[in-house]
């Protein structure tokens, strides 16, 4: 299996620290508001990652914090004049609404920074012990300085780092390049004592504490978005690295940018598009598949037809499941002779996925394989192939998180299922008035039925 590094710019076969187990981290959201779709984005893509990791028989530890004390969210939390407490509280439940519905299966652990201030202070202490950090008036700095291997990352020299920053030169900072791992508490803020006063964590610092209470020191895999390379993963590399002694991460896993109109999607530009929106308009699954179309790592561009495209190509994959189980129920006896023809297709699907986990090659493998199940159970429109066909089909879908939903014959109410009985009585008697009539009414009620030689099939328009 070959894994993109962003720490050295190439694929690198993936070799796990422990046989068999993979630790892994993804910086989760700060929460004070709705999750829009680039941010579903990452969120889609670790989780795809995780699934297929599994499906290859490792056993997965995931950890994706919550940044629940932050700037943002204090001043969320004084506009709608609820706690801060609350304002995390809330859009944590709003995010788990949104992750669900897009098929997100949840961490192994959720971690929570004000959970890990003990961890924060702790890390912080060790940094100012080995003199890679320095307290001025309660708020404490990482010394950029101190860590030879600063911008290994993001391919920035600490010069020109500290170049960028000169606009916004702190005159307590020793340098432009250094960064807050504590902030010591303003009037009306939340706090919690430490050796330097009341105060509250920096934003980078929470994640390398929680990561190593979780993952321990080194772990597999830890990534994000494409903007958190800096300064936040830089930053994190170089705290963790001086306070623990050792490597922090193996392989950085970054996926690229959702654009609009070729300019990234994001709150601070306000062109964004919540993904509860979105969801009402195309469909949670729909954007899911929108969001796999494309390799985690190349640029995705948002828009109507887009989604448009997704929705169809979802729900050709739909076609072929509600296919295969109605010829499950319905279908001939005999034999599954032919399934292990689909053998190569799972394989070309294991072929992408292994390859830097290339979802767009694992979808076109998917199709083809799809096209084949439908030749193959045209000529054999046994129970036992059907069978097989389904198991392989949704075999491949779990690892892209799809065709989840619920047959959709089991949403079918009462009042349609009498509809199609009588009608298939009517047909018996040689009343075909009546049973045109039926189906007409269906139709109006978009019921598509379709008579076949195993029975009646239907579905939605």
């Amino acid at each position: 299996m070959q894994i993109y590094n962003s720490m050295t710019n190439k694929k690198e076969e993936f070799v796990p620290i422990s046989p068999g187990e993979i630790k892994m981290y993804a910086c989760g959201p700060t929460v004070y508001n709705f999750i829009h779709v680039g941010n579903g984005r990452q969120i889609v893509a670790f989780d795809v990652i995780r699934r297929y990791l599994e499906y290859r028989g490792y056993n997965v530890k995931f950890v994706q914090n919550f940044t629940d004390v932050d700037d943002k969210i204090i001043n969320r939390a004084k506009e709608e004049g609820i706690t801060s407490e609350e304002v995390a509280k809330k859009y944590i439940e709003e995010y788990f609404t949104d992750a669900h519905g897009l098929g997100v299966r949840d961490a192994t652990v959720h971690p929570k920074a004000t959970e890990t201030i003990g961890e924060i202070i702790e890390m912080v202490s060790i940094l100012v012990e080995k003199g890679h950090a320095y307290e001025v008036n309660g708020d404490v700095y990482f010394r950029a300085h101190s860590y030879p291997q600063y911008g290994g990352l993001s391919k920035l020299p600490l010069e020109d780092l500290e170049a960028g920053a000169r606009v916004d030169v702190n005159d307590i900072k020793e340098s432009p390049a250094d960064f807050a791992l504590w902030k010591a508490a303003k009037p009306g803020e939340p706090y919690w004592e430490s050796p330097w006063g009341k105060g509250r964590p920096g934003w980078h610092i929470e994640c390398s504490a929680m990561s190593v209470k979780h993952l321990g020191k080194t772990i597999d895999i830890h990534g994000g978005g494409q903007d958190l390379t800096f300064p936040h993963h830089e930053n994190e590399i170089a705290q963790s690295e001086c306070a623990n002694g050792c490597k922090f991460v193996n392989y950085w896993v970054h996926n690229g940018f959702l654009s609009v109109d070729n300019v990234k999607m994001s709150k601070s530009l306000g062109n964004f598009t919540l993904i509860r929106d979105a969801a009402a308009a195309y469909g949670y699954e729909t954007l899911r598949m929108f969001l796999i179309s494309a390799h985690y790592r190349s640029p995705l561009n948002y828009s109507e037809d887009s989604l448009i495209q997704a929705k169809a190509a979802l729900d050709r994959l739909y076609t072929a499941k509600t296919n295969l189980e109605f010829l499950i129920k319905n279908g001939e006896d005999g034999s599954d002779n032919g399934k292990k023809e689909l053998d190569v297709y799972r394989d070309k699907f294991i072929e992408a996925m292994d390859d830097d986990f290339n979802t767009a090659d694992a979808i076109g493998a998917l199709f083809e394989m799809v096209r084949k199940i439908n030749t193959m159970t045209a000529e054999q429109p046994t129970k036992a192939l059907a069978m097989a066909c389904y198991d392989r089909l949704m075999e491949l879908a779990d690892i892209l998180g799809i065709l989840s939903a619920k047959a959709e014959e089991e949403s079918l109410d009462e009042k349609v299922e009498a509809m199609i009985q009588a009608r298939q009585e009517a047909r018996k008697a040689k009343n075909f008035a009546e049973a045109d009539r039926i189906r007409d009414e269906l139709k109006a009620m978009n019921i598509i039925l379709e008579d076949t030689p195993q029975g009646v099939k239907w579905k939605k328009a």
